[in-house]
């Protein structure tokens, strides 16, 4: 079995290919274009027919070779940086090098392709991927506009929030929007009228952010409907999660979702004392979904309320009890995900943390 790794970046892509005793046996440069992509196939081609390719950055500069590879129906991995800057710094050697990082990936691919999801071809997942990842820009613009438009307020008047109602509120974007100086001064009209350029800029941010989530629900609402009915996720939640869990059954089981999501245990016992510390590996973006679902599982489910309570009787921190909310929230996802996909869809849903 050939194992390729490839080291993306913008305009260029460098590979290495490794036998099974992991000795080089090819390397390969090329542009990051449809010619490339065709180049980097026929040299693939020559590796061996068995082979597999672990593209670091698959979902950024390597998506179109990644995406063409798939359609060739070539095995493909996407490889997180952070896993191959971690083989790096326990290497005999810490050079980095283009080359050496194509290395790493196919290092990294040869041990762990048996836990590591393959990608597909790209489906509605990659279009809810899209608009959230557009939806959650358009409300931290929102959000930073906020802020500045409260410090020209302030400025302007320190008790301005006596007059103009939230800034979170349709009235109060109204407000800002026709917002004009207590008194003549110069500055005070140079810095109304800021407020309202900026109060433009956020309507149409906020603007964006609703298009955006309505087409997320429609999406979702067409295909991941079963999610929501786990607790603490509704239909925007579900479609983020369906962009990042990505096309088809990527994961052979639920111990490979949890491990991509970075909510797998990482034991961190002494003396007798069994500990689990956090896991900072993964994709960070589902970590925080899954963190946010336990949240509100905590707040509003009696069964994650009473599970939580008995993890922390047995002598665990309340950190390493949601920790361990957070595992099993992955196995609901799994198993509902599964379904998702499945020819013939259950009438019925694991629920092991329902809201109440």
């Amino acid at each position: 079995m050939i194992t390729i790794g490839v080291d993306a970046h913008k305009r260029l892509h460098v590979a290495v290919a490794l036998d099974e005793a992991g000795r080089e046996v090819g390397n390969w440069k090329g542009a990051n274009s449809g010619a490339g992509w065709a180049e980097f196939g026929i040299w693939a081609t020559s590796m061996g027919l068995a082979r597999r390719i672990g593209i670091e950055g698959a979902g950024n500069y390597g998506r179109g070779l990644a995406q063409y590879l798939v359609q060739q129906g070539e095995t493909v991995y996407d490889v997180n940086s952070r896993w191959t800057a971690l083989g790096r710094r326990s290497a005999r050697k810490s050079d980095k090098t283009d080359r050496l990082d194509a290395r790493a990936v196919a290092m990294f691919v040869r041990q762990e392709a048996d836990s590591l999801p393959s990608l597909s071809s790209e489906d509605e997942t990659a279009l809810l991927d899209l608009f959230t990842t557009e939806r959650e820009g358009a409300v931290g613009e929102a959000t930073r506009l906020r802020n500045q438009i409260h410090a020209l307020l302030l400025q302007l008047d320190p008790l301005y929030h006596l007059r103009v109602p939230s800034l979170k509120s349709a009235a109060g974007l109204a407000a800002i929007l026709a917002y004009e100086p207590s008194d003549e001064h110069p500055m005070s009209k140079a810095r109304a009228g800021a407020v309202r350029r900026l109060a433009q800029r956020l309507q149409l941010a906020l603007g964006q952010a609703t298009e955006l989530a309505e087409r997320i629900r429609g999406i979702a609402q067409a295909r991941y409907a079963p999610l929501i009915q786990i607790c603490g996720i509704n239909l925007l939640t579900a479609g983020a999660l369906a962009g990042m869990l990505g096309p088809g059954q990527r994961f052979a089981s639920e111990a490979a979702l949890a491990a991509y999501a970075g909510v797998s245990p990482r034991e961190a016992s002494s003396a007798g004392h069994i500990r689990h510390r956090l896991n900072r590996g993964g994709n960070r973006r589902l970590n925080a979904v899954i963190y946010r679902i336990a949240l509100t599982q905590a707040h509003y489910s009696p069964e994650a309320r009473a599970y939580l309570a008995r993890r922390v009787a047995q002598g665990k921190t309340k950190k390493e009890a949601i920790r361990a909310l957070k595992r099993f929230i992955v196995r609901s996802i799994w198993r509902v995900w599964v379904e998702c996909h499945s020819s013939q869809t259950q009438t019925s849903y694991v629920q092991p943390a329902g809201c109440t």
